[in-house]
């Protein structure tokens, strides 16, 4: 008799525990942001043909459930979608809304994210239209996605986004307008968000004051982190300017700049991917 309860027992405390798991899990996702550098550029050994081969290989290694690529064309998203085939995406063209120039899109694993929403605008004055804004170089946009867990059934705004490299002006006021975009979608229910993108500007820069007090960086409230930088610039790491920030998550469980080689290409991108782990 008491063999038997022990053998009961120990079965649902086993249960029990493999419920705890699931459900930690399910209650946690990994998130990136990766500049993929413009397919279209003259790079030489470094170029998109050369080293496309590191994406999927990268991506199958650190099986991001959602992550914000910057610089695509859509030839790149294409790519990426056919040889990661888990991954679905979303986002427009910069210059025409449509397919024409970079694209910020988000992609996510389709087998355990659902899409509800999404969309585009142009980091300018008039952010429905393809437009420039400020002092930009170049048209600079952010695509939001409202996402779902399939398994729990937990909701989450994704946003990915590319700041000017050359206008301060458009780098500070593009960041306050995905800022107060991002609480204008937050007004009925405060729900978990994740910010993505190359802000073009290291950590002590003054445009990202207002953002700090509204959310957290992955990269210093990890509770396992490092320092590297992410832009490499194909030679070496360089600086930091790629970023995750977050808010409404009980914790970031781990940050890290993903370095490692991929597919015999001493070179991911110019930049290297930032990932990083969050629990709802």
């Amino acid at each position: 008799m008491k063999k038997s309860l022990f053998i009961l027992f120990s079965f649902f405390a086993a249960a029990a525990a493999l419920l705890s798991s699931c459900s930690a899990k399910d209650s946690t996702i990994t998130v990136m942001s990766y500049n993929v550098r413009m397919g279209v550029a003259n790079d030489g050994e470094n170029s998109w043909e050369n080293r496309k081969a590191a994406t999927p290989a990268m991506l199958a290694d650190c099986a991001p459930d959602v992550f914000g690529v910057q610089e695509a064309f859509d030839f790149q998203l294409d790519y990426i979608e056919q040889t990661s085939p888990s991954y679905k995406w979303v986002g427009v063209g910069r210059d025409d809304g449509k397919t024409k120039g970079e694209c910020m899109a988000v992609f996510y694993n389709a087998e355990k994210i659902e899409l509800l929403d999404w969309g585009t605008y142009w980091l300018s004055e008039t952010p429905e239209v393809p437009s420039r804004g400020w002092d930009a170089a170049c048209r600079r946009t952010a695509t939001w996605t409202l996402l779902k867990i399939k398994e729990n059934g937990k909701k989450f705004w994704f946003v990915n986004t590319h700041l000017d490299h050359v206008g301060k002006q458009a780098r500070a006021n593009g960041l306050q307008l995905i800022v107060d975009r991002i609480d204008g979608m937050n007004t009925q229910e405060k729900l978990p968000t994740v910010l993505t993108g190359d802000f073009n500007v290291t950590p002590d820069d003054p445009c990202l004051v207002e953002l700090n007090k509204r959310m957290k960086s992955a990269r210093t409230f990890a509770v396992q982190s490092d320092e590297k930088p992410s832009f490499n610039g194909f030679k070496a790491p360089k600086s930091v300017i790629d970023y995750i920030y977050f808010s409404e998550f009980s914790e970031c469980g781990t940050f890290r700049v993903v370095d490692s080689e991929y597919a015999g290409c001493p070179f991911i991108s110019d930049h290297y991917p930032i990932l990083a782990t969050l629990k709802f």
